[in-house]
């Protein structure tokens, strides 16, 4: 079985073995027409559970049959212009090239001697991030493995820094709309049931500064400590973006952290035509960005960075094994001083390869497009009576539902629109999202795919509102 060990003894079957792999990938690349094929959970069930992992098949080609069965073939492709769901992009070559060296490498990027030049890699890219954000010469940060532990380790930091003797006196304030993650860091981080509280939205989906303001003033009368404030840089389900200047004067009113969460809303970091969208981001304590959204990385790739890099220090634990106190006084550079985790991938390779053959310009130009698409794709919504668009896009959501003409029932038209997402979802021609606003089934596209057209948002609608009006034909069928 060594024989199976990426060595210097194995480097030309580990040549051959990933060569063949790339060359399945890529034709299946080539030939896929749609971005799903409608696999059913009770179909695709049993070809895996037959599957006994006791016994190998001990050849590559006949696994990679094997997984073209299980897999390959019914995957959801990110890649395909009517993939139009959730914030999954498509991915960049040189990021994927970064994945292949990253993976055979195999570095640690907890200590410097597991990673050497990969730790100061990472540092420049956390450095590069920090400058474009504009946080200032003492900014820092870290990369991890997405947004939701980016938001965990910033509020962490604001936990710390609030400086309580009681965690139920703490207080974090956030938009109605902003990322789950914030409740459940919360809940992670000891604070009790009532620690988030929810600020209003505005016509646009945008935090309410004056409902901020009155919240923030409660706070301080009822004897409570103002954590942190959560402004969203594009929030998941309309790609809105918090009052960021404003909500930084109010924290630094109140003395309040303020993190941004613009896990989303980052690409504008690199955009040449609406980096104005996300002023404001540069007077934050600290931010959560992932490049697998909006600078079209593989998963993941994420990072959370901070104005003041001392309060890194609340998540340093030294242990003698890995990162003795006397390293710090030796200047050597242990990446997991800074993080949540310990072992952890060199996924700041990938962006790196990216930057060095494309630059920020060519991620900025692939954001803009996808920004761009969504403006045309709301003249379209706004302009067909067939369907409700909830706002005009900051990034490149759209909100919509479809109104038909004879039915004025509001939980029938829920079940037409939760029926054609399905419909669309098993016949494989397109996919979308899903969500809720006001209590009403709306649904989504996350248009993050420069591929896509305005032709390719056209007939994706002319689909769901066919597969809508079939549902609705059928429930007066059922009721005459």
């Amino acid at each position: 079985m060594r024989s199976h060990l990426l060595n210097d003894a194995t480097a030309e079957q580990y040549r051959r073995s990933v060569t063949e792999g790339v060359e399945r990938v890529a034709a299946k690349l080539a030939a896929t027409d749609r971005p799903f094929t409608g696999v059913t959970v009770d179909a695709l069930s049993p070809r895996i559970d037959e599957i006994d992992l006791d016994r190998p098949l001990h050849d590559t080609a006949a696994v990679l049959d094997e997984l073209e069965d299980v897999y390959l073939r019914d995957a959801v492709y990110f890649h395909h212009p009517r993939y139009l769901a959730h914030l999954n992009c498509p991915v960049v070559i040189p990021a994927v090239l970064g994945e292949a060296v990253l993976s055979a490498v195999n570095s640690s990027l907890d200590t410097w001697d597991q990673s050497a030049g990969g730790t100061l890699i990472e540092r420049k890219l956390i450095d590069w991030t920090c400058a474009r954000i504009g946080l200032g010469p003492a900014a820092d940060g870290v990369f991890t493995s997405g947004g939701t532990q980016s938001n965990l380790q910033a509020l962490l930091l604001a936990r710390e820094e609030a400086k309580t003797d009681s965690f139920a006196k703490l207080r974090i304030f956030a938009s109605e709309v902003s990322h789950f993650s914030v409740k459940k860091s919360a809940k992670l981080l000891g604070l009790g049931p009532d620690a988030v509280v929810s600020v209003p939205v505005d016509h646009d989906k945008r935090m309410q500064t004056v409902a901020l303001a009155r919240e923030l003033e409660r706070c301080a009368k009822d004897g409570l400590v103002p954590m942190a404030v959560v402004a969203t840089g594009g929030t998941t389900d309309f790609g809105s973006i918090d009052p960021l200047p404003e909500i930084a004067g109010l924290c630094e009113q109140y003395g309040v952290w303020m993190h941004v969460d613009a896990a989303y809303g980052c690409g504008l970091l690199a955009s040449l035509k609406y980096r104005d969208r996300i002023a404001g981001i540069e007077r934050a304590d600290s931010v959560t960005v992932d490049y697998h959204k909006s600078f079209f990385q593989p998963v993941s790739s994420s990072a959370v960075l901070v104005r003041d890099a001392a309060t890194l220090r609340h998540a340093t634990y030294h242990a003698e094994y890995l990162n003795p106190r006397r390293m710090v006084q030796e200047r050597i550079p242990n990446q997991v001083d800074k993080s949540l985790q310990t072992t952890r991938r060199f996924d700041a390779l990938k962006l790196w390869m990216t930057l060095r053959v494309m630059g920020a310009d060519g991620i900025g130009e692939l954001f803009d497009e996808v920004c761009d698409l969504a403006a045309e794709g709301w003249k379209l919504l706004a302009a067909d009576p067939r369907f409700d668009v909830v706002v005009r896009p900051s990034l490149s959501t759209l909100v919509f539902r479809y109104i038909p003409a004879a039915v004025t029932d509001p939980a029938e038209i829920d079940r037409a629109n939760l029926y054609a997402r399905k419909a669309l979802f098993a016949s494989g021609d397109a996919v979308v999202a899903g969500t809720k606003v006001a209590g009403r089934h709306y649904l989504k596209f996350t248009l993050l795919n420069p591929e896509t057209t305005t032709a390719d948002i056209a007939t994706v609608l002319d689909l769901i509102a066919g597969h809508a009006e079939q549902y609705l034909g059928e429930s007066l069928d059922r009721a005459s």
